[in-house]
């Protein structure tokens, strides 16, 4: 069946009511549940870092309830905070970036992490992604965050062709509609996860299968 042509607008509002019965994004959930300062998104997003939205969430709780601030955090031990959040991959190596990123902000910045990407990128283990997260979700500032659901999903659509995460942020931010730079994330992690899911998607279920060019699917449900 031919594809009509992708309509970035018809498909965001189709895939709004597709997530809603599913679990938020780990890190707009923390949000929306009072763990919103640009500091605590941006250690949310170090955790999140190969690891399930599932054991994200609890494991930031986990490190919160103990301390969630740039002075509490810089006074726990690395292996402290290693302990805090030895359920997520790789909590060694981020526990020791979270403690230095919490010793920077105090000895830097006041104790308070200012909503500028140059600052977060200049920390231990920050990239573009958990920059961007941390500044569209609690700074309000208007930017894409691309995990590997957003690249997976836009690259199956064929609204961007690109080969890896970061060219597709650029892609999207010379394409995607800025209304929707920091809800793109928000909608495609859960879409992601239950619907286009890395294997054997449900297209069969799938509220833009008409529009989707489904590049790389071989096999779907």
């Amino acid at each position: 069946m031919p594809k009509g042509p992708f309509n970035i607008t018809k498909a965001v509002d189709a895939i709004r009511k597709a997530v809603r019965p599913f679990p938020k994004a780990a890190l707009f959930e923390l949000a929306e549940d009072g763990f919103g300062s640009p500091f605590e998104i941006l250690v949310a997003c170090l955790i999140s870092i190969r690891t399930r939205d599932e054991v994200t969430i609890p494991t930031a709780r986990r490190l919160f309830e103990v301390a969630r601030t740039p002075a509490a955090i810089s006074k726990l031990s690395q292996d402290e905070i290693d302990e805090l959040i030895g359920a997520c991959a790789f909590h060694h190596a981020k526990a020791k970036d979270i403690r230095e990123i919490a010793r920077r902000v105090e000895t830097e910045h006041g104790g308070k992490l200012p909503c500028d990407a140059q600052v977060m990128t200049s920390f231990p283990g920050v990239g573009p992604k958990c920059a961007n997260l941390a500044l569209g979700i609690a700074c309000g500032q208007s930017l894409i965050g691309v995990d590997i659901h957003v690249h997976r999903v836009t690259n199956r659509w064929g609204y961007v062709q690109e080969p890896t995460p970061e060219k597709t942020m650029a892609t999207l931010e010379s394409k995607l509609p800025k209304r929707y730079w920091i809800e793109i994330n928000k909608l495609l992690v859960p879409f992601g996860k239950h619907i286009c899911t890395g294997v054997l998607p449900k297209c069969s279920t799938c509220p833009v299968l008409s529009m989707c060019k489904q590049i790389g699917v071989a096999k779907h449900r």
